[in-house]
């Protein structure tokens, strides 16, 4: 454990965009044949922490919408796109979103829920939110982005967020990005947990009791 947290509240996109960036470098593998699922869900469930966030399709007209495109779940090594516009949301995948002896980390992860809940209700268990912890240390940011500049130094590019989610088949760019924001999601909260927490503010003392 670090023996001082030196961490920053908040940091300007200024900072931010002079940071080197960091990028996923295992292997990505998509998930767009159901008959693949299985197999998948179960790598993950042997994890001993697994990354989580979702792509949805952007729409660049009022009042219309899309479903969720892609559920990223990411171990240290290996990222799986689980495409959801080609496969359903299929048990082995609820399965590992109920399982509270998985840790999912992620961050805004009751929108990527609610979103994925507009497929398939479904019991969710053993997810840690970034957004939600990192004040323990005295963060105020919550986006992705920035929780990873303050935490690890480093970038994450956002330049692939609006591209099309439900393209015939994803970039190679896309792929990187998609898979950068699970596995980042899980290289924060381990350098949290080897850092000591924000002291807590000391209360003022009680006024003395008049006479």
């Amino acid at each position: 454990m670090s023996t001082e947290n030196r961490f920053t509240d908040k940091i300007s996109n200024e900072l931010t965009a002079q940071l080197p960036a960091i990028e996923f470098d295992g292997e990505v593998v998509v998930v767009d044949d159901e008959r693949a699922v299985e197999a998948a869900c179960a790598y993950l469930a042997a994890q001993p922490m697994i990354g989580f966030d979702t792509e949805t399709r952007p729409s660049f007209r009022a009042g219309v919408t899309f479903r969720v495109s892609l559920l990223q779940l990411s171990s240290p090594e290996r990222c799986f796109l689980f495409r959801l516009n080609r496969i359903p949301l299929s048990k082995p995948i609820l399965q590992l979103l109920g399982d509270e002896r998985v840790p999912k980390i992620g961050a805004d992860v009751a929108g990527d829920l609610r979103s994925l809940r507009q497929i398939r209700h479904f019991r969710d268990g053993g997810f840690v939110d970034l957004q939600q912890i990192a004040p323990e240390w005295g963060i105020e940011e919550k986006s992705l982005r920035k929780l990873s500049a303050i935490v690890l130094g480093k970038r994450v590019s956002k330049a692939q967020r609006l591209s099309n989610w439900e393209a015939t088949t994803l970039t190679d760019k896309q792929r990187t990005y998609a898979a950068t924001d699970a596995w980042v999601c899980t290289r924060i909260y381990e350098r949290l947990q080897r850092t000591p927490k924000a002291p807590r503010p000391t209360p003022p003392p009680a006024a003395a009791a008049p006479a």
